[in-house]
């Protein structure tokens, strides 16, 4: 498994946008997308507009994604 990040596009509110994640990360994003219903643009939007100004948008999708994770163990 290569901790390379990936760089994707996203568009946040009608501007695009690029973000660097490792591949694990993009895909547990996409899983929660999927089960909140909602695309990878529109959660990624969330994120962003409820992050702090000191965090990148990246870092925000990563620890967001890390809650997640560890709210679904329990």
């Amino acid at each position: 498994m290569s901790g390379r990040p990936v760089k994707r596009s996203l568009t946040l509110r009608g501007h695009r946008t690029s973000v660097s994640l490792e591949e694990i990360f993009w895909r547990e994003f996409r899983v929660i997308a999927e089960a909140e219903g909602k695309t990878l643009n529109a959660l990624a939007t969330e994120i962003d507009e409820s992050r702090g100004l000191d965090s990148g948008l990246a870092s925000a999708i990563r620890v967001y994604v890390l809650q997640q994770v560890k709210a679904r163990q329990g």
